[in-house]
């Protein structure tokens, strides 16, 4: 699978959407992302590929009609993934896999979001929103990250723990869905030398994964 990450846009706002409600369907009220596009303390990224133009228009067009009316290596290839910069194409010749937000507070992010795609998952685009949130909050200033997790979910705490996120506090019926606690799970120090050397080899060791499959990142 192709994909590459960029930061969120307003045009993405429909699809990030819809997977928002795929992954969070008992969340009420919905993430407004318009506003949260607009807060200058949130920031959100998007995982894509790019969809050939000819077939996004014919599904625009069904759309319609239903309705009426040189990079080698391991290091090239992390320069490709984890770019911020949007490739050549139009955003909307690019279909949504997932997306992450957090909210950056002084000398800290706090990970607000991440969901994936259903048909997506267990593909890496977790793991690869969840390098660049870490490498965001380093780049920018950023000491710590911190998120809130289900207690069930040990699926998602197994991997928030591979990065270095350390189980801090619970609250206590936190969601409102079923009142199930959160668990607080918090970063050591991200721009330490001992975080960074074991989180440099975390992501070459990712890109040598995904290599191995073929993801080919423009």
């Amino acid at each position: 699978m192709k994909f590459a990450i960029r930061p969120m846009k307003s045009a993405d706002i429909p699809q990030v959407a819809e997977i928002d409600r795929q992954a969070f369907p008992t969340m009420w009220p919905p993430t407004s992302f318009t506003r949260e596009l607009s807060n200058k303390l949130a920031r959100y990224f998007v995982a894509y590929e790019d969809v050939d133009p000819a077939l996004s228009q014919a599904a625009e067009k069904e759309a319609e009609s239903r309705t009426g009316g040189d990079k080698r290596g391991v290091a090239g290839w992390l320069r490709g993934l984890f770019s911020t910069k949007a490739g050549a194409v139009t955003v909307t010749n690019q279909h949504v896999l997932g997306f992450a937000g957090m909210w950056c507070m002084f000398d800290e992010v706090h990970l607000t979001t991440i969901a994936v795609r259903r048909a997506c998952w267990r593909r890496g685009i977790g793991e690869a929103l969840l390098i660049t949130v870490i490498e965001y909050a380093a780049e920018h200033g950023a000491e710590t990250v911190t998120l809130e997790v289900r207690a069930s979910n040990f699926e998602a705490q197994a991997l928030y723990e591979k990065y270095g996120f350390k189980p801090v506090g619970v609250r206590r019926g936190y969601y409102t869905d079923n009142r199930e606690d959160a668990l607080i799970m918090t970063t050591d120090r991200i721009t330490s030398a001992a975080y960074q050397s074991q989180f440099q080899r975390l992501k070459a060791a990712y890109a040598r994964r995904q290599v191995s499959v073929q993801l080919d990142v423009p």
